[in-house]
C-alpha cells in the first residue's frame, strides 16, 4: 500500500486507479475533449452532506456529457464514519476520505469542496444537527462556496422537506443550500466574503430525485412529473470507449474506506431532477437553457470562443501542436478580460491544453519527500518539448522568489535536465491538513486562515514556475516539487514533497490500559525531519502518575528515520484518567507534535502534523478467562484493546475456524461488520454453533442488516434492524439488573455509560427469540426505548452474545465502562474459576 504520488496535471475525463497517483499524460482525444471543455462557460454545482453522498452518474454527465465545470460541495469530510481499509478514525478518516473524494473527482471529471461543518456521527434531524453545528457559519460556508464557483445550477441531493425521514446531516445539507440560494446575491449577507468574493445569483436549483423519495416505483410511476427533468446518463463516449455510468462506478469505486466498490454499468439510465428555486428549463433536453454558456456571456469573450471553435474544427489528432498558435491567441485575448472569476479559471484550463498539444512534460523532484524550514533542498528539474513546435525555457522560479535564468531553445523531444537548490523559508507553514491545525469542536472544524475555508486540501506551497515562452507569448507553468523512486515491483513511485518539523514525537499507544497499579514500560516513538537530530525526550507527569526517569536522551542519524525510548510509568492506585504527551528537546526548543503518515494506494500519501496525546486509564477491572480469539471484521482495534486489559488474543482467518482450534479458547469475539465483509464464515457459523453449544462463549459485535453472508446470525431467531442511539449521553436503563453481565466480575452502574463517544450504538436486533435476554435499554430523545444493544442467549453449555454497543468507537477513546463491560461479557459462565485480582481500595 505504498504508491502514492500527486497528480500533477488535470484535464479532465477518467484516470484508471491505477494510475491515479501519477501524472496525467493526456492523449489527442483526451486534448480534443478539453478543448471542447474550453469553449463552454456554465457550472453546476452538487450538493450533499457526506463523501459517498454525491451522485457520480450525474457529476460525470454534467463534466463529461455537457463539458459544464461541476463541483461537488460536501459539507463534511466523513469524519464520523467507519474505515473498511485500516484502523484511522476521526479525523484522520476525514482526511481518507477528503483525498477519496478528490480520487473520485479526478476520475469522473469534477472538482471537490467542503465547509467546516465536522461529522459528528449519525443524526436522526436537522434539529440536532444544526444545533451541534454551527448553522450559521456552515450557512457561510455554503453562501462563500457559491460566491466563489458561481453555479448557473445547483442540484441538491436530498430533500430540504423531509426533516426526520433520514439523517439529519442529509436533510440539514438541502435545507441549508435551499436557503443560501436566496442569500448569495445579497450583500448585505456575510459582507466580509465580499472583500474576496462577489455577490452571486444562480439560476436554478434542483432535487435530484428518484423513487425512493416517492416510497416506491409504483408511487413514483403515478407522480406528477410536470416539474421534473429526465436525463438519461447512460451516454456512450467513443473518445475513452467508455459509458458513463462505467465511469461513475469506477468513481464511485474510489470510496474504498467505505467498501463501496462498483460495477459499470452500460446503456441507458435515467436520472430525475425536480425544480426547487428559479425556472424551468423550456426544453427538457438542456438544463442550461436560457443560461448563455458560450463566452459571448464576458466582455471581450466573442472573440475567444471564435479562435477556440476554430481550433475543435480543425484539430489534428495526429497533430495537436498544429492548435497552438490559435491556443496562444486565445490564452493571450484572455488575459485581457475584465472577468476575474472566467479569466482565473479558463488560464488554467488553456494552459493546461497549450502543454498537453506540445507534449510539454515539466517535473521538478527533490532528494527527499521531506524537507524542513531554513533547509537548503536539492532539486533534479526535467523539461521536455515533445513537438516540432518552437518553445523556449526562459527561466525558473524557486518557492523563494529565486529567479534562474535558462533561455533555452527546447528543441524536440531533446530531455534536458538540470540540478538546483534552494532554501526553504524559516517560518514555513509545516505541510498539514489546515483545518486540523487548530482544536475543534464536536460541530465544527476551526480554520483561522478564512481564505483556506471551502478547499479540499492544503494548497502547495513549495512550487516550482517554469516561464515558457510560446508563440512570442511568455506563459508560466506552476508545478509542485515531488519525490519520486523506483520500487523493484512496483515500478515509478511517487509522493509529494512535504515540510514537516524538524523531529516529532508520538507515543506508541494512543490509549494505555492499567488493569491494575503495576508499572509498565510505555514507548515514545520519535522521528528526525532531518539528518543528525540531537536532543532529549520527556513526557507530562500529571498528578499520581510517577514517569521515569525524568528525561531520555536520543540521537538520530538520518531524516526520514525513527527510534523509540522507553518510559516506566506507575499508575496511581485509584481509577484516574489522564491525557500525556511527549516532548523532544533539541537545542533549547520544545516539539510536541506528532508526524502521522497515511498511506493507501488509490490516494496520495498524506502527512498530518498534529498534537497527539495518549490517553491513560487506570482501570478498576476484574477478568476471567485468558485467551480469546478473535474473527477480524471491518478496521476496528478490539484486538489490541483487550490486549491492554491482558487478554491473550489471537486473530483468527476462516481457515483457523475449526472444532479443534476453538476449544483452546475462553471466548470467540467477532469483529465489527465480520458477517457483511468476510465472504467464508457462511461456511463457519455450524462450528460457532457447536463450539457455544460446548460451552464457549461468542461475542458477536455489530453487522449492518444489509448484505450479511450468513443465513442465520445466531443459533435463534435474531434479526437486525436500523435502530441506533446516536446521543452518547442517553440515559441507559437495565433491563435485568441481576444478569451476570452486569454483576461478575465487575459490578455494572450507570457510572460505566458516562464518557462514551459518539453515540451508544447502532444497528441493534428489533426481533429476537425468547430465548435471549434483553439487558439494556437506551433511546434517543422523543423516541421509544431500544432493547437490542446487548442480547445474550444461553446455548447448550455456552453463551452467544449480541450487542451492536459502540465497543469499536469506546476502545479506542479509553472509556472506562465499556472495557469493563466487555470483560463481563467475555468471563459469562466462569464463576467457577477461583484467581482473581484484587479490586484497589
Amino acid at each position: 500500500m505504498k504508491k502514492i504520488v500527486r497528480c500533477l496535471l488535470i484535464l479532465l475525463l477518467i484516470t484508471p486507479a491505477t494510475f491515479a497517483q501519477q501524472p496525467k499524460k493526456p492523449n489527442a482525444s483526451e486534448i480534443h475533449q478539453a478543448i471542447k471543455k474550453l469553449n463552454f462557460l456554465g457550472s453546476v454545482l452538487y450538493l450533499a452532506a457526506h463523501p459517498d453522498d454525491e451522485n457520480t452518474k450525474m457529476i460525470s454527465y454534467m463534466a463529461n456529457h455537457v463539458k459544464a465545470r461541476t463541483a461537488y460541495l460536501s459539507l463534511t469530510r466523513g469524519d464520523g464514519g467507519q474505515n473498511l481499509i485500516g484502523p484511522e478514525i476521526r479525523e484522520l478518516l476525514g482526511v481518507i476520505r477528503t483525498q477519496e473524494l478528490l480520487a473520485a473527482r479526478r476520475t469522473d471529471g469534477g472538482e471537490q469542496f467542503f465547509t467546516r461543518a465536522n461529522d459528528f456521527g449519525y443524526s436522526k434531524h436537522p434539529d440536532e444537527t444544526l444545533a451541534i453545528w454551527d448553522k450559521d457559519e456552515v450557512l457561510s460556508d455554503v453562501v462563500l462556496a457559491i460566491r466563489n464557483f458561481q453555479p448557473d445550477i445547483i442540484i441538491n441531493r436530498f430533500d430540504h422537506r423531509s426533516p426526520g425521514t433520514t439523517h439529519g446531516h442529509h436533510t440539514s445539507s438541502a435545507m441549508l443550500s435551499v436557503e443560501a440560494f436566496n442569500l448569495t446575491n445579497n450583500a448585505s449577507k456575510y459582507p466580509k466574503q465580499l472583500n474576496t468574493t462577489s455577490t452571486w445569483q444562480p439560476k436554478r436549483m434542483f432535487l435530484n430525485t428518484s423513487w425512493r423519495f416517492y416510497g416506491s416505483q409504483e408511487n413514483f410511476d403515478a407522480a406528477d412529473k410536470s416539474k421534473l427533468m429526465e436525463i438519461d446518463t447512460g451516454v456512450y463516449f467513443p473518445s475513452s470507449g467508455l459509458s458513463n455510468t462505467e465511469i461513475s462506478a469506477l468513481s464511485r469505486s474510489q470510496h474504498k474506506s467505505q467498501g463501496f466498490g462498483n460495477t459499470g454499468t452500460r446503456g441507458s439510465s435515467l436520472e430525475y431532477l425536480e425544480l426547487i428555486k428559479g425556472d424551468m428549463p423550456k426544453d427538457p433536453s438542456n438544463i442550461f437553457e436560457g443560461i448563455d454558456t458560450t463566452w459571448n456571456r464576458v466582455k471581450g469573450g466573442k472573440a475567444i470562443g471564435k479562435l477556440l471553435t476554430e481550433v475543435e474544427n480543425e484539430y489534428d489528432f495526429e497533430n495537436p501542436a498544429a492548435s497552438i498558435p490559435k491556443l496562444v491567441k486565445a490564452y493571450t485575448l484572455i488575459q485581457q478580460l475584465d472577468n476575474t472569476h472566467w479569466k482565473t479559471l479558463k488560464t488554467e484550463d488553456i494552459k493546461n491544453v497549450i502543454a498537453a498539444c506540445a507534449g510539454i512534460y515539466l517535473e521538478t523532484a527533490a532528494t527527499h519527500n521531506w524537507g524542513t524550514a531554513n533547509e537548503t533542498i536539492d532539486l533534479n528539474i526535467e523539461v521536455i518539448n515533445r513537438s516540432a513546435h518552437s518553445i523556449i525555457l526562459q527561466s525558473l522560479k524557486t518557492p523563494n522568489e529565486t529567479v534562474i535564468t535558462k533561455n533555452i531553445n527546447l528543441t524536440n523531444n531533446t530531455k534536458f535536465n538540470f540540478k538546483a537548490q534552494y532554501k526553504v523559508d524559516k517560518s514555513i507553514a509545516l505541510t498539514t491538513p489546515y483545518w486540523l491545525t487548530q482544536p475543534s469542536s464536536l460541530g465544527m472544524y476551526t480554520v483561522e486562515n478564512k481564505a483556506l475555508i471551502g478547499k479540499p486540501e492544503t494548497p502547495r506551497s513549495q512550487n516550482i514556475t517554469y516561464n515558457l515562452i510560446i508563440e512570442n507569448t511568455v506563459i508560466p507553468f506552476t508545478k509542485p516539487i515531488i519525490y519520486k523512486s523506483n520500487d523493484p515491483v512496483k515500478g515509478e513511485l511517487y509522493k509529494p514533497f512535504e515540510i514537516v518539523p524538524i523531529v516529532a514525537s508520538q507515543l506508541v499507544d494512543p490509549v494505555l490500559i492499567f488493569e491494575n497499579d503495576a508499572p509498565k514500560q510505555v514507548g515514545v516513538l520519535v522521528t528526525a525531519g532531518k539528518d543528525n537530530i540531537e536532543g532529549s525526550v520527556s513526557l507530562n507527569a500529571p498528578k499520581g502518575w510517577s514517569i521515569l526517569p525524568q528525561d531520555l536522551p536520543i540521537s538520530i542519524d538520518h531524516r526520514g528515520e525513527s527510534k523509540t525510548v522507553y518510559f516506566t510509568v506507575t499508575p496511581p492506585k485509584q481509577q484516574d484518567e489522564v491525557q500525556i504527551t511527549s516532548t523532544v528537546t533539541v537545542n533549547h526548543k520544545p516539539y510536541n507534535k506528532a508526524l502521522i503518515k497515511i498511506e493507501y494506494d488509490h490516494i496520495p500519501f498524506q502527512t498530518v502534523v498534529m498534537p497527539k496525546p495518549s490517553k491513560f486509564v487506570r482501570l478498576n477491572i476484574i477478568k476471567k478467562g485468558e485467551n480469546i480469539g478473535y474473527i477480524q471484521g471491518a478496521g476496528d482495534v478490539a484486538p489490541e484493546s483487550l490486549r491492554q486489559i491482558g487478554y491473550q488474543v489471537a486473530i483468527l482467518n476462516p481457515e483457523d475456524i475449526t472444532t479443534s482450534n476453538l476449544k483452546h479458547f475462553d471466548a470467540i469475539v467477532i469483529g465489527i461488520r465480520a458477517y457483511n465483509t468476510v465472504d467464508d464464515l457462511a461456511y463457519k457459523q455450524h462450528v460457532l454453533f457447536e463450539y457455544v453449544k460446548g460451552g464457549g462463549n461468542v461475542i458477536v459485535q455489530y453487522n449492518t442488516n444489509r448484505g450479511l453472508k450468513v443465513d442465520a446470525l445466531a443459533p435463534y431467531t435474531l434479526e437486525l434492524s436500523r435502530d441506533r442511539v446516536t446521543d452518547e449521553h442517553a440515559k441507559v436503563t437495565f433491563l435485568d439488573p441481576k444478569n451476570e453481565l452486569l454483576n461478575y466480575p465487575n459490578k455494572i452502574t450507570t457510572k460505566d455509560f458516562e464518557g462514551w463517544t459518539q453515540e451508544r450504538g447502532l444497528y441493534f436486533p428489533n426481533v429476537w427469540g425468547k430465548e435471549f435476554t434483553p439487558i439494556l435499554g437506551m433511546h434517543d430523545k422523543n423516541e421509544t426505548e431500544t432493547k437490542g444493544s446487548l442480547l445474550v442467549a444461553k446455548y447448550g453449555k455456552g453463551h452467544y452474545i449480541y450487542t451492536g454497543l459502540s465497543f469499536f468507537r469506546e476502545f479506542p477513546a479509553g472509556v472506562s465502562g465499556a472495557y469493563r463491560l466487555f470483560a463481563n461479557m467475555l468471563s459469562i459462565g466462569k464463576k467457577d474459576i477461583k484467581t482473581e485480582p484484587k479490586l484497589a481500595d
